[in-house]
């Protein structure tokens, strides 16, 4: 397994990511001050993002299945934990969006390649705040 995003495991089976990138940011707005260069102020963090791309090869990887256990995830509207295999923890991720390109297809038109993307949004301010939600989702099955 290389990574789980709540109970959607990334494997070779399902969605093998080729590329992970992760792009934090910070907000900086300015006010325009007569006479002076514009005043910059620190007001916080940005909601970090995930992007997850590679190629599926459904003969040897996941294919329609585990993209449609992805994109029913993301109709759900809820935030999941995301949990590298090392054990590093990123937090409580949607999924913003996924975009598939399928190409080189049987006679039955099933795509022989798909070319995908998943954006994830962090969602929770911290840790702390990360475990307090896995709380309260789990006191909600109950």
């Amino acid at each position: 397994m290389m990574m789980i995003l709540g109970m959607f495991p990334f494997m070779l089976k399902t969605v093998p990511y080729q590329e992970f990138q992760q792009t934090k940011s910070w907000r900086f707005p300015t006010n325009n001050r007569v006479g002076k260069s514009p005043a910059v102020q620190f007001t916080g963090i940005n909601n970090d993002t995930i992007t997850l791309s590679g190629v599926l090869l459904p003969e040897f990887t996941g294919g329609r299945l585990s993209m449609f256990g992805l994109k029913t995830m993301a109709d759900a509207g809820m935030a999941w934990p995301l949990i590298e295999s090392s054990g590093a923890i990123y937090g409580m991720f949607v999924i913003e969006s996924i975009t598939e390109n399928k190409s080189f297809f049987f006679k039955d038109g099933t795509a022989r390649r798909i070319e995908f993307t998943i954006n994830l949004k962090r969602t929770d301010d911290g840790l702390l705040d990360m475990l307090g939600s896995l709380g309260e989702k789990i006191a909600g099955l109950f």
